[in-house]
């Protein structure tokens, strides 16, 4: 039987190991193994803590009430608290049927949106966004469209109040504290729509392109050219030029009859969502 010895000529027992150092930069192959699972598991243990920070956190919990559903039981909840399924909350306190609770501004707000609509879909037949036809269009829509005067008149007044009630319903939502967890959500969505409401009323200013608009919007634009930051990129975008002109009047006939309700209908609909998973209308105070 041939005699076994170490690196350093020493005699090797039958079933020692050769005690020869590893030679730099060479790895045993079940060592590279075993690191590359350790760093394996360490990067999961990291991105799982990750996880469930994020899903501890305040915001996922206002976004996402209910985990996701894992037996029959929460498969059920989920369905009954479903938007699409059941509009309604599976309870509703008491309070929340009172109208002198709510006064139903928030429906009023909505219904004034859906009025908006209809009556502005109506006068977009009869009128062209250009500097040379705009007034022209909108005497010939009081004068000559069956039904104009009436149309654009309730178009006019349901924005205003729109605005208004808009105004009245954010109001009652914070003198109630509606805006607490787990509703603070909502009522950052009910914010934008507050700004939005305020921002498609002025873009509707512009289009009878008569000299309070002209002027009204002159002096809006020239204040946003002294907002910090965006100050002359944003009258820019705005005006389309240096001055109020057609393109002016284009973008703002585009914001007014295209983005702005489609960002609306957006958030409302994230609104009306919202409200349904936090459990319908808060409680007073």
């Amino acid at each position: 039987m041939p005699v076994r010895r170490n690196y350093d000529g020493a005699v090797r027992a039958a079933g020692d190991l050769d005690r020869r150092p590893a030679l730099q930069g060479v790895v045993p192959r079940r060592a590279t193994r075993g690191g590359r699972r350790g760093r394996r598991r360490s990067l999961v243990s990291f991105l799982e803590r990750v996880d469930q920070s994020i899903r501890r956190s305040a915001v996922w919990r206002s976004l996402f009430r209910q985990p996701y559903p894992t037996d029959e039981r929460s498969r059920a909840y989920a369905v009954m608290n479903n938007v699409f399924l059941h509009i309604h909350p599976v309870r509703v306190r008491q309070h929340a049927v009172k109208f002198a609770y709510t006064f139903c501004l928030g429906g009023l707000s909505f219904f004034l949106f859906l009025v908006l609509t209809v009556t502005g879909v109506y006068l977009m037949f009869f009128y062209v966004p250009s500097t040379t036809n705009a007034y022209t269009d909108i005497l010939d829509i009081q004068s000559k469209v069956v039904f104009g005067l009436l149309t654009r008149n309730v178009h006019r007044w349901a924005a205003h109040l729109m605005v208004f009630f808009v105004f009245l319903h954010m109001m009652r939502v914070f003198y109630h504290g509606a805006y607490k967890p787990p509703r603070e959500f909502n009522w950052v969505v009910g914010v934008v729509l507050l700004f939005s409401t305020l921002f498609i009323s002025f873009t509707g200013y512009l289009l009878p392109w008569d000299q309070i608009a002209y002027w009204a919007i002159t002096i809006g634009t020239n204040m946003a050219g002294y907002a910090p930051l965006f100050n002359t990129p944003s009258k820019l975008i705005l005006l389309g030029g240096l001055e109020v002109g057609q393109n002016t009047l284009l973008r703002f006939y585009v914001l007014h009859i295209m983005v702005m309700p489609l960002v609306m209908a957006i958030f409302l609909a994230i609104h009306f969502w919202r409200t349904r998973k936090d459990g319908g209308i808060s409680g007073p105070l």
